[in-house]
């Protein structure tokens, strides 16, 4: 078995790289079709798409790994000629369509991969390595933009596989030439001639056609944009920027959210009166939640059923605690209340403080998630942290 190319066959490690990423990219187009095609109706539709994505993401991310080696040891390699070179037409077409799989081995899946490193939420990669990339913020905008051009290059990258089996099939069933057979035994074939050059500008071109189209048509993203929390007259501090944020386990990996509009009314004095500090009302418009991909299901009945249950709202009186202090009072979320202490520290520079506390909810105690009676999908408990920077009024 000879490993490399000669102008009249293809190596080994040619056959071996072309035949598996093939079928990983066969097997991640089919996973992705019947994912898209799953509606979320309960806890098993969910789990089920998941699933099913996770194993698209993994074999996507796979096959692009494997394609650059294949492309780094093609750059080494001869490439074998083609078999009829007096047919112009039909050679610089079968060049056209293996220059397009070339730049879509890389294209697809690297653009998915960039929309799954941008967003938290769903479907992680079955992989230990982690779920971002070096220089991929978490952004909505960044990714909404590489989630449309996956789309896109995902329609090129089908057009270039359908037209590359058909040409396999007529060289095999028509020609009954040596072109199919040079690829799967590396049966020798051809003469002697010379591989057009256009092609592959072409190929290059109609991708960064793609690209340019997919930017002008996908705008930039809408989502809503995180206001600023606003504090009730009448309270002596005033919020001026913060955060409520939360993070659990799906599906074994860690994703995060978080509220983009809320309202706090605080009330609070370094100096305690009987045994209290102060207190604290949190109202939290449960629309502008944030959770990545899977924002739309977040808000949903099987979870937070905003249409039903708006808001939430945290009440609950502030008191001292060793070196910090609790807000110790009540959270009602999805109409269902519950006592909730959050411990948090306190800094107070004058008239400016900062405060940062975080705690630990079981999402079962208010009824989210109910269809998902064990931890492998979604995560019991959920950590909410909350980051504010207030003034005294």
């Amino acid at each position: 078995m000879t490993l490399t190319n000669t102008p009249r066959r293809y190596g080994a490690v040619a056959r071996a790289f072309h035949w598996t990423v093939a079928l990983l990219i066969l097997t991640a187009i089919g996973l992705g079709l019947v994912a898209n095609g799953i509606a979320l109706t309960d806890a098993a539709s969910a789990a089920r798409k998941a699933t099913l994505f996770s194993w698209h993401k993994t074999l996507g991310i796979t096959a692009f790994l494997l394609a650059v080696l294949r492309i780094l040891w093609a750059l080494t390699q001869a490439r074998p000629v083609p078999l009829h070179p007096a047919r112009r037409l039909e050679t610089l077409a079968a060049e056209g369509v293996h220059w397009m799989l070339y730049v879509s081995m890389v294209a697809v899946p690297l653009t998915g991969w960039v929309h799954h490193a941008a967003l938290d939420g769903f479907a992680p990669i079955l992989w230990p390595f982690g779920q971002g990339l070096p220089f991929v913020p978490k952004s909505e905008s960044v990714a909404q933009a590489a989630g449309f051009l996956h789309w896109a290059f995902t329609k090129l990258l089908i057009a270039s596989v359908l037209l590359h089996i058909a040409g396999a099939l007529k060289h095999a069933l028509i020609d009954r030439d040596g072109t199919l057979s040079r690829m799967l035994t590396g049966h020798e074939a051809g003469g002697t001639a010379a591989h057009p050059r256009g092609p592959a500008f072409v190929a290059v071109a109609l991708y960064a056609a793609a690209l340019a189209g997919a930017l002008v048509l996908n705008p930039a993203a809408t989502g809503q944009a995180a206001q600023p929390p606003q504090a009730v007259a009448g309270d002596n501090w005033q919020v001026g920027q913060g955060s409520i944020a939360f993070r659990l386990r799906q599906m074994g990996a860690e994703v995060e959210g978080s509220f983009a509009s809320w309202s706090a009314e605080i009330t609070f004095d370094e100096t305690p009166v009987e045994g209290r500090n102060g207190r604290v009302r949190v109202t939290i418009d449960m629309a502008s939640v944030a959770l990545g991909s899977v924002t739309d299901q977040a808000t949903g009945a099987e979870f937070f059923d905003v249409g039903t249950h708006p808001t939430a709202v945290f009440e609950a009186g502030i008191l001292p605690s060793g070196d910090g202090y609790v807000a110790e009072g009540t959270l009602t979320l999805r109409g269902v209340e519950r006592p909730v202490t959050l411990p948090f520290t306190l800094t107070v520079e004058g008239d400016r403080a900062t405060m940062a506390g975080e705690v630990t909810l079981d999402r079962r105690d208010f009824g989210i998630g109910a269809g998902y009676a064990d931890e492998e999908t979604v995560g019991f408990a959920v950590t909410v942290g909350v980051a504010l920077v207030a003034t005294r009024g």
